[in-house]
């Protein structure tokens, strides 16, 4: 008898995939629903990033593979593929060994095969997989940066057996992992996965020096690492070994840095004198005492917040050098975080003084900022047009994973109260800000400089570096009625371009995660941003005339990608900002007359923009105290304490939090200007400092 919170957690995932199949007006195929659902999951725990759904499975014996899913890492380090065992019965089902073996083995045979220059040439090029075989043969960036192969196998049943063993193919190290129905319930209680290095067992000594301190938040070690243990910890991790929310601005990368490359090369045995270590976090370490000193056994949760390229740089000397780094050690940093309950608050403030030369910072991507938190209170607030129906609806702003099932939840527990949440909020009115980095991102061009910082190619490189790339240079300032309609039109636009596309095997082409976003901004820049996204929210539809024009547009622009591309790998060349500027210029004889009742002009263009920007000045104060009213008085106290404690907060900051949190408990809100403005500025560092503290 399986426990009974995984009995309750697996009834409603098996809802969920259920209820998302029925949203998804083609319907859809329940193993890549739970494929999407696993590996959405794995990515916001930061374990692999641009998945691509690309379902195909053959049991041809000189052609026997299966694949659901594939991903290629941004730097071209890493391939993921993901198989997926699926079972639809009511009940947790147990996974043998023999299917664990059986799927792995599929699944690094597509590898196997498409290495092959002219594997890519026996699937029908109308397949979802063609062009992943495609850049496996012949992407000249995979050739020269990747480092490891990871077989994902996810399934919704229950595996106890032991996982394949790791091996290589074609030179390149393959790790097998197995993300069963406990893996993903641990996922839903974790931010992360944690890493557990095994110094011990990998036969490597880390000596280190405790810091005789007395410290309830933490304790710091002094700790000298091998380079060959730092190698082999990166072949296997690489960029998971990056604290996750460093992780969205910095990043690992094959180019050297010529200094440490040369000190490698030619006096390895002074790297220790010469290069500044790595600074890292973990939840615990097991010591080992010696008569030489302490050695580090092992480590629980490893995350560096700095030093990720010199990691790096000692992997690829000793690969593409085949340099000897026997005699280089790393000075290494380590906070072991005691306080558990702030143990990811302490993280991210360690992480954010370690990278202080970054344009963004940890807090500027957290889901706790004033624009997240007013854009979820506009989505609970705001109802849409009925559309001739009795009851109207709600687009749901999940700005943190778990609010709308806990929302759903809250408002009642009996069949008829969760249906009637699921009316009024329905799945497909669902949206993250992920996605709504998305919708924004294809519709607005952004430039620093010269350079382009946001666009169609931006959200084809994947959600991660879509949403970094929003916050830095497209977040809006003061969310109003009026920017939360258009952003719900841009929505509704671009979700009824990809019902247009379909699935198949009634689709449009094989890409529609490139045709749309290109799409959607195509149509945008050539009506010089003017569609009537007013006029989309009124309705909660396009118009048949949109419907059709943006049919023809999509089959003309996935033919000039697939038919431009260089190499013809148009899934690489789709990421890159050359590919847009190319593909914007043209005109493909769109007749735009078909849609100018769906495109506004330029002078009440002008107006609307007007509009909104004195809706903001004149709503700024409204959105100020909405700000600090989101937050409860209790919270305002613990700012205050909390800032008296660090020294970060100043007299008059401690005694104005107190002072908002006093006038919280008020029926009646009323807050001097001059208490408004320190508020918001606690607020600021507080995000900065401790975004821990919102919770």
């Amino acid at each position: 008898m399986e426990n009974n919170e995984l009995n309750v957690y697996y009834t409603e995932l098996m809802q969920d995939v259920r209820s998302e199949q029925i949203a998804v007006e083609d319907g859809g195929f329940l193993e890549q629903i739970f494929t999407a659902y696993a590996i959405n999951l794995l990515s916001e725990a930061g374990e692999t990033e641009n998945y691509r759904l690309a379902y195909s499975e053959s049991l041809i014996p000189r052609n026997r593979h299966k694949i659901n899913a594939y991903s290629i890492a941004d730097n071209h380090e890493t391939v993921d593929l993901f198989v997926t065992i699926f079972n639809q019965l009511d009940d947790i089902q147990r996974v043998s060994k023999a299917e664990i073996d059986n799927v792995s083995k599929l699944g690094i045979s597509f590898f196997k095969k498409s290495r092959s220059k002219n594997y890519a040439g026996e699937l029908e090029e109308s397949t979802d997989i063609f062009q992943f075989a495609r850049t496996l043969g012949e992407s000249e960036q995979l050739k020269a940066n990747l480092v490891r192969v990871n077989v994902i196998i996810l399934t919704n049943g229950l595996f106890k057996g032991e996982i394949p063993e790791d091996r290589e193919s074609f030179g390149f190290p393959v790790f097998y992992k197995v993300v069963d129905l406990n893996y993903l319930f641990n996922l839903t209680e974790k931010e992360h996965t944690p890493i557990v290095i095994d110094f011990l067992e990998e036969g490597f000594n880390v000596s280190c020096i405790k810091a005789n301190t007395e410290n309830p938040a933490y304790q710091s070690y002094l700790a000298v690492i091998p380079g060959s243990a730092l190698a082999a910890i990166y072949e296997k991790y690489g960029a998971r070994l990056l604290e996750q929310n460093v992780r969205a601005f910095l990043q690992f990368t094959g180019k050297i840095n010529k200094g440490i490359r040369s000190t490698i090369m030619r006096e390895p045995h002074m790297f220790l004198a010469f290069n500044n270590g790595i600074a890292a976090t973990a939840n615990s370490i097991v010591l080992r005492t010696t008569e030489e000193g302490l050695l580090i056994e092992s480590i629980d949760d490893l995350q560096i917040v700095n030093g990720g390229q010199t990691t790096a740089a000692i992997y690829h000397t000793l690969k593409k050098d085949r340099s000897d780094i026997t005699k280089v050690f790393v000075q290494m940093k380590l906070s072991v975080i005691k306080d558990k309950s702030n143990f990811s608050g302490i993280v991210s403030r360690i992480s954010e003084y370690a990278n202080t030369q970054n344009k963004i910072s940890v807090s500027d991507l957290s889901s706790n900022t004033p624009f997240h938190v007013e854009v979820e209170k506009l989505s609970r607030n705001t109802w849409a047009p009925a559309r001739g129906q009795v009851l109207q609806t709600r687009w749901f702003y999940e700005r943190a994973r778990g609010q709308y099932k806990n929302a759903r939840l809250k408002f009642g527990t009996t069949k008829r109260k969760l249906q009637d949440f699921d009316n009024r909020n329905p799945r497909t009115q669902f949206f993250t800000k992920e996605e709504l980095a998305k919708y924004i991102n294809v519709s607005q061009e952004r430039y620093f400089g010269s350079k382009l910082m946001t666009g169609p190619h931006m959200v084809v490189r994947g959600s991660q570096k879509n949403y970094t790339q929003f916050v830095v240079y497209n977040l809006p300032s003061h969310p109003n009625l009026f920017f939360f309609e258009e952003l719900i039109g841009k929505a509704i636009i671009f979700r009824h371009a990809e019902w247009i596309y379909g699935i198949k095997p009634n689709s449009i082409g094989d890409m529609r995660y490139i045709t749309v976003p290109y799409t959607i901004a195509w149509l945008c820049y050539r009506t010089n941003e003017r569609i009537d996204y007013r006029k989309i929210w009124k309705a909660q539809n396009i118009s048949a005339n949109l419907e059709k024009v943006l049919s023809i547009i999509m089959r003309r622009v996935e033919a000039f990608i697939k038919n431009n591309a260089p190499g013809s790998l148009y899934g690489e060349w789709a990421k890159k900002e050359d590919c847009w500027s190319a593909v914007k210029v043209q005109k493909f004889g769109i007749d735009f007359q078909e849609i100018r009742t769906d495109v506004i002009s330029a002078v009440e263009k002008n107006r609307r923009d007007k509009e909104m920007a004195a809706s903001s000045e004149e709503g700024l104060r409204e959105f100020e105290i909405n700000t600090i009213s989101s937050i409860k008085n209790e919270q305002w106290r613990k700012f205050g304490t909390w800032g008296k404690e660090t020294r970060l907060l100043n007299a008059r900051q401690q005694a104005a939090a107190l002072d908002i949190a006093d006038n919280l408990s008020e029926t009646d809100l009323e807050l001097p200007e001059s208490l408004l403005k320190v508020g918001l500025r606690i607020i600021e560092i507080v995000s900065k400092h401790e975004p821990g503290l919102f919770q």
